[in-house]
């Protein structure tokens, strides 16, 4: 099969095809989600007053970072095991336990809030609603990922449209100040729910409590994605910080924008491993797939770098004239998306493989050494040694998978 369809007839083939189909709207969904944020914001900027979008965008973030610490991996656990396991057994454990996680730990957020973030004070007048919002994110969050893990993707994109009502929500709303803001995007978790939850009884499978056989099979898989997990995305929420205090406010914008940029580009390989964990799992060859996502991540990946080589400066300068001068820095993050790639591939191997030795050190090393090499890099170069950073630490790793993988799907 080759990388392009190259007619109507192979196009089809395409898109029959479940990894390819899988990634399609996986990635559709990325870019759908991207641009309702942006109109979102853009609108919540000119309708809202500065401090009311700068508290929602705080109690938005708090709320994504509960999000993830609740997951406990099991957003992985559910395309690992749906395959061969009861599937609304594995459903139904997988949002028990994080639901009643996240519960705890939002009851203790608001108790803390004064402590860790005294600027949500707030949230503690609308405790309630912060949890109802908390709770329908997060299992619309796993019942995505079940979508995803049936091969039902087009219901995962649908999600993403759902969410986009919060953009009709999101003016009429205005007179609740910060909590208009942040309601009319918990409302669209409630709509999305609500729809999702019948699409996946339509699917078959139906909410059961927690089966205690599957928790203990799976604890050692979920926790081990769990880890692995919070080291991948570590550095992303670390390292606008570290370029803050050792940069500037400046630099750290520009880090910022370009970061964001360069995002959709990291979408492309993230799609398509996912899927590949996804025929994995369901017991399809790993070896013609592993070459299958490694020929599409880069079919679609090349001509993405080639365009924002070219439009990069057109790009950021439509964000603000100001944000020119982060081309250099773009084009060497859009550099490592080749490298992140290999990383991307390996680490949906060892998922597959229930590698989680080699799943958790991947990841640790990529913690360690592009915080580390950022660090000492920043000092000598500014800015751009972030971006050499990203290519240090994923050429690394990536000379190690390519070595690997040669040898197991090549030679």
């Amino acid at each position: 099969m080759h990388a392009f369809p190259k007619s109507p007839i192979e196009l089809k083939t395409y898109l029959v095809d479940p990894l390819y189909r899988n990634t399609f709207f996986i990635i559709i969904t990325s870019i759908s989600s991207a641009g309702f944020g942006f109109i979102f914001w853009m609108l919540a900027a000119r309708f809202y007053p500065q401090e009311d979008v700068g508290v929602a965008t705080a109690l938005i973030s708090s709320m994504g970072m509960l999000i993830l610490l609740s997951k406990l991996g099991f957003d992985q656990s559910i395309i690992r095991f749906f395959p061969t396991r009861d599937k609304s057994r594995v459903l139904g454990t997988a949002i028990t336990v994080t639901t009643l996680f996240g519960l705890v730990l939002g009851v203790l957020f608001i108790a803390t809030v004064d402590i860790w973030s005294p600027g949500l004070h707030q949230v503690k007048d609308y405790a309630l609603l912060y949890i109802a919002f908390l709770i329908a994110n997060s299992v619309t969050a796993f019942i995505g990922a079940a979508f995803i893990a049936l091969r039902k993707s087009e219901f995962y994109f649908l999600q993403s449209l759902l969410f986009g009502s919060r953009l009709l929500i999101l003016i009429p709303l205005v007179f609740l100040g910060a909590l208009g803001i942040f309601s009319s995007l918990g409302l669209s978790f409630i709509i999305a729910l609500i729809v999702s939850v019948f699409l996946l009884y339509r699917s078959g499978i139906r909410l059961s409590g927690i089966d205690r056989e599957f928790l203990l099979d799976s604890f050692r898989f979920s926790a081990g994605n769990y880890v692995s997990g919070l080291l991948i995305a570590a550095p992303s929420t670390i390292l606008p910080i570290l370029v803050l205090n050792i940069l500037g406010a400046e630099q750290a914008a520009q880090y910022f924008i370009a970061y964001a940029i360069v995002m959709f580009l990291f979408l492309i390989p993230t799609s398509f491993t996912t899927s590949l964990f996804v025929e994995g799992s369901h017991g399809e060859a790993l070896k013609r797939n592993v070459l299958k996502s490694l020929a599409g991540i880069f079919a679609l990946l090349v001509p993405a770098v080639v365009g924002l080589f070219v439009f990069g400066e057109y790009i950021l300068g439509l964000i603000g004239p100001d944000y020119v001068a982060g081309l250099e820095l773009v084009k060497v993050l859009a550099i490592s998306s080749f490298f992140f790639s290999f990383s991307e591939v390996f680490i949906a191997i060892k998922k597959v493989q229930y590698g989680l030795k080699s799943l958790i050190a991947i990841s640790a090393i990529i913690f360690i050494l592009l915080l580390g090499s950022s660090y000492a890099l920043m000092l000598q170069y500014g800015i751009l040694g972030v971006g050499y950073a990203w290519i240090l630490t994923y050429a690394s790793i990536g000379i190690v998978v390519v070595l690997s993988m040669a040898r197991r799907y090549v030679l």
